[in-house]
């Protein structure tokens, strides 16, 4: 049985990492949200590239620019590129979050903003996630904040599994669903990680994911993913 997880929002049908991907992915009750989070000059700006030019009509680096350049530039279809404090306020507690940590990235600051917004009651501890690539980055995280999941991004099919992720104490391990098998997932299951495959939107890939046993699905388009596992009897309710 599997979960659904909005990859950077509802993005095969709404500009990716805006509000309305995530509004989008909320009706339609996903069990997650994955969205990118890294940091512009002055602030947490939701969006995955290091340069602009690619999802927004905006130009230079995103971390060299100040939220106030960032909240003038079109994201797709009118939209504007979020702030991090804008996504915990839009997805409050419906929902799991999981961060994605891209590029430069201040940590202190970071940490420091998401203990205020659980104290503020916005978000909950149970529904954050943290996930990277930089595994020095969630190791650090970790130390930091004891009680956060962590989930140990990789895009490769290691000598000794996911020996990595359990050594991180991260909650998950994120795959790439083409470098995943039956040995890496049990392995992974055997050290007690929830295992999550990215980017799955066709059908057949999807049949893949459950032939090898994952927990959850990244998918752009979380609708017609949900209803396909709910029509073949492989969608894990929020209870599972």
């Amino acid at each position: 049985m599997i979960q659904v997880l909005a990859h950077r929002g509802a993005s095969g049908s709404y500009p990716e990492n805006t509000l309305a991907a995530i509004e989008a992915a909320l009706d339609i009750g996903v069990d997650g949200i994955e969205l990118d989070v890294q940091s512009c000059a002055d602030d947490y700006a939701i969006i995955h590239d290091t340069w602009l030019d690619r999802t927004t009509n905006g130009v230079g680096r995103v971390n060299e620019q100040s939220q106030a350049y960032l909240a003038t530039l079109d994201a797709g279809k009118g939209q504007k590129i979020p702030t991090l404090q804008q996504v915990f306020t839009t997805i409050g507690t419906r929902t799991d979050i999981n961060l994605e940590l891209k590029h430069t990235f201040g940590l202190d600051k970071f940490v420091s903003y998401i203990e205020a917004h659980i104290q503020q009651g916005i978000i909950n501890r149970e529904q954050l996630l943290i996930s990277s690539f930089d595994h020095h980055q969630l190791l650090w995280l970790k130390q930091k904040l004891p009680w956060v999941r962590i989930g140990a991004l990789t895009a490769s099919i290691p000598i000794h599994y996911a020996q990595f992720a359990g050594s991180l104490h991260a909650y998950s391990i994120h795959m790439d669903k083409n470098f995943i098998n039956h040995e890496y997932v049990l392995d992974a299951k055997s050290r007690g990680l929830k295992v999550f495959a990215y980017t799955v939107d066709k059908q057949q890939d999807i049949d893949m994911m459950i032939d090898y046993g994952v927990d959850g699905i990244f998918t752009n388009y979380p609708c017609q993913t949900k209803m396909y596992l709910q029509r073949i009897g492989a969608y894990a309710t929020p209870k599972e």
